[in-house]
């Protein structure tokens, strides 16, 4: 596997949860969880970006348990153009199907209330999100 920072983004209409793994791919960490409507975004999303210099980004594409795209889908491919346009490294759609309710589940288990904690779901689901992409580059070398 390629040493090197990954970044995974959480799309949502409201909020988006952001993590970011070591160079060596071991470790995904919530890192962030951004204002969806904030006029900002992009900057702030460049800023990231510029601190973390990632040399792969993934973004939750959420899909039905059937395997087809739910209506968020188109939302999430539009958010990863976005992100192909501020970025010099690869950005890749990712299925997300459970990221939310695995990372629900886990904050639960953990004794964190998930309506106290919803910006913190948004980025253990990117961090869910970022270890299933982990999980498919190492097998893939």
């Amino acid at each position: 596997m390629q040493r090197g920072r990954r970044i995974a983004f959480d799309y949502g209409d409201v909020r988006i949860g952001v993590a970011v793994c070591d160079p060596d791919g071991i470790l995904a960490t919530p890192l962030t969880t951004l204002e969806a409507v904030d006029n900002k975004l992009e900057l702030e999303i460049s800023q990231i970006l510029e601190e973390y210099e990632p040399i792969h980004i993934y973004v939750g594409k959420p899909s039905h348990m059937d395997g087809r795209e739910s209506d968020s889908a188109g939302k999430a491919s539009t958010f990863a153009k976005i992100l192909s346009e501020l970025a010099t490294c690869p950005v890749t759609l990712i299925d997300e199907r459970l990221s939310t309710v695995t990372a629900t589940r886990n904050m639960r288990d953990s004794g964190v209330n998930s309506k106290d904690a919803r910006a913190s779901i948004d980025q253990a689901a990117a961090v869910e999100i970022l270890n299933f992409a982990l999980e498919i580059e190492k097998n893939k070398g």
